[in-house]
């Protein structure tokens, strides 16, 4: 093949290409709501490159190499502590930072997103979520043991995005969403008892809401039993957006709610407090957390 034919070959439409840093908005906020005294909710926004660390060098200036490497991966994050007391905020923190020292330490794992040996990957996110678990369950032990408060649990719904996928775990009742061309799709299940005769078929799905099962939690990190589910989304399309969210924002808002928000968003900023205003105008009686993310275009990018 001529060399103009490798290059044209290698050519990406501008609305697929892989976003530069420079153009990827995202957002993150957390707020204790109008009810509760403490906020046991925790995000995580981060994006994940190889790093060198230069412990020594006679060069003059070692600012000036290219220190961060390219972007492997963009984390977002939402845990949600369970049970009106310190300990879930203390779940929610230990599952958050458990999970980022995780996927962290298994970069190589990056690499097969999306290949033939993505089951690897999928194996490591859900190994990380059970590695949160196993965390959390060890803390309420130890607290056990010491006399101390002991119920620990959260909700953890985790988006990991390698270009041009996003790897989305759950457990728990957090929720993401995903909206692209003015549809909004939940990408995630609430692992709820509601949830769960919903699926059976015992539960009417118009009668979740008022089901006293539906703030139920079937799986959580630290619970009795944890059950991640991973789904895989193409994310290729510049504008489509990523939403994860902790139910004290669902509690008040619609998935046409948000949906009407996010069809005149301006930035992941301003989506995020609009949500969270209009969460609070209508109760605010939970921690409310959103987190938004996007790739914008280049005439876009900040």
């Amino acid at each position: 093949m001529a060399l103009a034919d490798l290059l044209t070959a290698s050519v990406v439409p501008a609305s697929e290409a892989r976003p530069r840093d420079r153009e990827l908005d995202l957002f993150g906020l957390t707020h204790r709501g109008k009810v509760r005294k403490d906020n046991q909710d925790h995000f995580l926004l981060a994006t994940v490159h190889h790093q060198i660390a230069i412990h020594g060098t006679s060069l003059p200036e070692p600012d000036r190499l290219p220190l961060r490497g390219e972007r492997l991966a963009t984390i977002m994050l939402v845990a949600d502590g369970v049970g009106g007391s310190a300990a879930g905020g203390d779940a929610s923190q230990l599952a958050a930072e458990t999970v980022t020292r995780y996927v962290s330490s298994t970069m190589r794992c990056y690499h097969t997103a999306g290949s033939a040996e993505e089951q690897e990957f999928f194996s490591a996110l859900r190994a990380a979520a059970l590695e949160a678990h196993a965390a959390v369950c060890g803390e309420a032990e130890a607290r056990a043991a010491a006399n101390a408060a002991h119920t620990m649990a959260t909700t953890l719904t985790l988006g990991i995005v390698v270009w041009p996928w996003a790897y989305v775990v759950q457990v728990g009742d957090s929720r993401c969403y995903y909206y692209w061309d003015r549809e909004l799709r939940q990408v995630t299940k609430d692992q709820t008892v509601a949830q769960g005769l919903v699926d059976s078929g015992v539960l009417k799905p118009e009668r979740v809401a008022a089901s006293p099962f539906n703030r139920v939690l079937a799986s959580a990190i630290g619970g009795d039993a944890a059950s991640p589910v991973v789904t895989r989304l193409d994310i290729r399309q510049r504008g489509c957006v990523l939403l994860l969210c902790s139910d004290g924002l669902t509690t008040h808002l619609s998935a046409a709610d948000i949906a009407g928000r996010l069809r005149t968003m301006e930035s992941s900023e301003q989506l995020c407090r609009s949500l969270l205003d209009l969460a609070l105008e209508r109760g605010g009686t939970d921690n409310i957390t959103v987190v938004a993310g996007r790739a914008r275009g280049e005439h876009e990018a900040a």
